[in-house]
């Protein structure tokens, strides 16, 4: 059973292209567009992974991720930061504040399927 990943992105380019992805390597995807959704969608679907953009209308990602976090439903989903911020200190940043892992956007296409595959249990 291929795994559930819950891609949660405002920009339906980027959210398009990661969810396109996703499905050409065997992976069932779920799509939100604001942080609020996601949280709804990863209460009610529990999936194995979650790819969530920082910057987003109504609930931004950070909130979102430490919503899940502190809920014991979804404390083990893993969440990986799919984001511009790219400066130094970034990074470290959201692995502090809870993130599980982290992908500079624009995403690398080739490398993208890798990088969530190393998140999942093998």
């Amino acid at each position: 059973m291929p795994a559930t990943i819950l891609v949660v992105e405002d920009t339906l380019s980027n959210r398009e292209l990661l969810s396109f992805l996703l499905r050409y390597h065997g992976y069932e995807v779920l799509e939100a567009e604001n942080g609020e959704s996601g949280v709804s969608m990863a209460r009610a679907n529990k999936p194995d992974l979650i790819a969530m953009d920082m910057q987003m209308p109504v609930m931004d990602g950070m909130t979102a991720m430490r919503k899940l976090k502190k809920d014991p439903e979804t404390s083990g989903i893993k969440i990986i930061a799919v984001t511009s911020f790219a400066m130094k200190g970034d990074r470290e940043k959201a692995l502090e504040a809870g993130f599980d892992g982290y992908i500079t956007k624009p995403i690398d296409t080739r490398a993208f399927p890798d990088q969530i595959r190393s998140f999942l249990p093998a």
